[in-house]
């Protein structure tokens, strides 16, 4: 029987890694780590691409196989498109502008507050579908991720040293001025 072969799957959200159940039938190629250890194999399954794996014939009686899915379906891809290019700033955090449910989440939101820059905010605690999306469409793993003029500008840390060098006073008001 496969399963007594697997020691551990693990789900990968390019963040964080938990344990799954054995239970799908195609492995993500991209995000497959093989690590043979007697009669086990660790797999690390990532939900970045839906793409099917054929285990090489010497392994194949041994391995079970997982899917992979992705999370940014076309329709999401369209609504973030629309978001992302209707306003001038928008931050995806953990809670809202007013009430935000993260430290680095407030941190931006502090940082924007005090440069008095009109901002619109989307609280991916809500939706684990668009949490998921969000971390493709960007290709950033983790939040807050802001978008400055319809693109990707960066999560906490590189909002924070822009602010520290003037470089982020000086984007919002090419942003803003477009």
């Amino acid at each position: 029987m496969a399963a007594s072969y697997l020691q551990s799957v693990s789900y990968c959200s390019r963040a964080a890694l938990r344990p799954l159940p054995l239970l799908a039938s195609s492995v993500c190629r991209r995000h497959l780590d093989r690590y043979p250890s007697g009669n086990t194999t660790k797999l690390n399954i990532c939900s970045a691409a839906a793409l099917s794996f054929r285990p090489p014939a010497s392994t194949a009686p041994r391995m079970a196989s997982i899917r992979c899915f992705s999370a940014l379906t076309p329709a999401l891809k369209t609504t973030l498109d629309k978001v992302v290019g209707s306003n001038k700033v928008v931050v995806f955090i953990k809670g809202t502008k007013d009430f935000p449910q993260c430290g680095f989440s407030n941190t931006v939101v502090q940082i924007l507050k005090s440069l008095n820059v009109p901002f619109e905010t989307i609280n991916v605690l809500e939706n684990e579908l668009l949490r998921q999306g969000l971390k493709e469409y960007s290709n950033w793993p983790t939040f807050p991720q802001v978008y400055l003029d319809g693109e990707f500008f960066g999560g906490c840390d590189i909002i924070v040293d822009a602010y520290k060098s003037g470089e982020l006073q000086e984007i919002l008001e090419k942003a803003l001025c477009s």
